[in-house]
């Protein structure tokens, strides 16, 4: 798996990535990006996501 320097890259570079972060709530996105240095890769980024929502449902 492919990992990049951040969100910004990871979202320019990675389609399913970018697709998977724009149908997030904007909540999420808005944490998500706060801490965007820390997500390099597509799994990283469903795990962050993941762990915001758990308590939604």
């Amino acid at each position: 798996m492919k990992h990049y320097s951040g969100l910004d890259e990871l979202l320019q570079a990675d389609r399913a990535a970018h697709d998977y972060f724009a149908a997030l709530p904007d909540y999420v996105r808005e944490q998500i990006a706060s801490r965007g240095g820390g997500v390099s890769s597509l799994a990283s980024l469903q795990d962050y996501a993941e762990n915001l929502t758990r308590g939604d449902g």
